[in-house]
């Protein structure tokens, strides 16, 4: 009988990832979205699994929706990746990234421990824990001391797994997922906001890009090498916390740079620095330590940072080559408000621009 999994979120960059990773596995994959809202499921559609998972609707907020989601899909591993990822909001509605990104963990080890204590969960955790870090590479034993409303739900949720294994002998596994990336990130992160503005301006489509902290350091992953460690994490003998990360730190700077070459310009004429998008809540440099991922789970990155880059920039200059094309295919940038000028401004370039 082909394992069962439930993945929160499975509309999001993850979700979509590692839905695709467990039914490649043979597994029978559930998943959920908001049900509070119609979600948007281009993800699925774009890895062509929309019609392959059992797709439900959850309410994080809600103790009887999460029991309904985990009975009807009678999982032997739940992996809990919804929540509200950007940090950046997290200090205009405080009380709702407690909620989502906290409490709703609680529930759904509640739910584990009263409907199937044998259910293996995986928690998405997040270098948020850190808050500035100490400036050297981190590790599971490093301080947890985080500098926004994110990273304190965020840690209330790492505590309550641990509790749960710990008192209650649920197999539950926090994941300290650093920053990781794909062609399948959301339009409000910095790394996709920079490959798709170089996109945009190589076709005409746009003149500059704005940004914050160029000095940024972040450790950047790819997603779909970090799902295969969050299923990795599920298979143990025993559940523990695992650092994922590339071991390595890039600037936005670099990031900038390698996007804009990869597209053929010179972004130092296109890119602006604007000191009013600057983060003071944010860490200037953050690098994890994946030994103990290496060592225990035999887990190690593969994709280098430029091919990241690389990857990424290339394919959001397709989608807009595609889509001047008149071709039509799953996408997020049509659905975004903010890039409505965009598309208003296609008709005016060359067509020769357009091939």
């Amino acid at each position: 009988m082909a394992k069962r999994a439930l993945i929160t979120g499975v509309t999001g960059q993850d979700g979509a990832y590692l839905a695709k990773f467990l039914l490649d596995k043979g597994y029978e994959a559930s998943g959920t979205y908001a049900a509070s809202f119609k979600d948007d499921f281009w993800r699925l559609q774009y890895l062509n699994i929309q019609d392959k998972i059992i797709l439900l609707p959850l309410d994080l907020s809600d103790c009887d929706s999460i029991s309904d989601a985990v009975q009807r899909s009678q999982p032997s591993e739940l992996y809990h990746l919804a929540a509200l990822s950007f940090a950046g909001g997290a200090f205009d509605d405080p009380i709702a990234y407690g909620d989502v990104d906290g409490l709703a963990v609680t529930r759904l080890l509640e739910a584990v421990k009263h409907i199937n204590p044998e259910i293996r969960m995986f928690q998405a955790s997040t270098m948020a824990l850190f808050g500035d870090g100490d400036g050297k590479p981190l590790t599971e034993s490093s301080p947890l001391w985080p500098t926004n409303p994110y990273g304190v739900a965020k840690l209330y949720a790492y505590w309550s797994v641990r509790v749960y294994r710990q008192h209650y002998g649920v197999f539950a596994c926090n994941g300290i997922m650093f920053n990781h990336e794909s062609p399948l990130r959301g339009l409000q992160f910095v790394t996709r906001k920079i490959t798709n503005a170089a996109a945009k301006i190589a076709l005409g489509l746009e003149k500059e890009l704005t940004l914050g902290d160029l000095d940024a350091r972040r450790d950047w992953g790819y997603a779909p090498e970090y799902v295969k460690a969050m299923w990795l994490m599920l298979q143990q003998d025993e559940p523990d916390d695992y650092i994922i990360a590339t071991n390595e730190a890039h600037s936005v700077g670099e990031f900038v740079q390698k996007a804009f070459e990869v597209v053929g310009l010179d972004w130092r004429g296109y890119v602006k620095a604007d000191e009013k998008l600057r983060r003071s809540s944010e860490a200037g440099c953050c690098q994890g330590d994946y030994s103990r991922a290496r060592d225990r789970l035999g887990w190690r990155p593969e994709t280098g940072f430029e091919q990241l880059v690389e990857m990424m920039a290339q394919e959001d200059l397709g989608r807009w080559q595609r889509w001047m094309g008149g071709e039509s295919f799953p996408w997020d940038v049509p659905n975004c408000p903010e890039e409505k000028s965009a598309f208003s401004r296609a008709s005016d370039v060359p067509e020769k621009r357009r091939n």
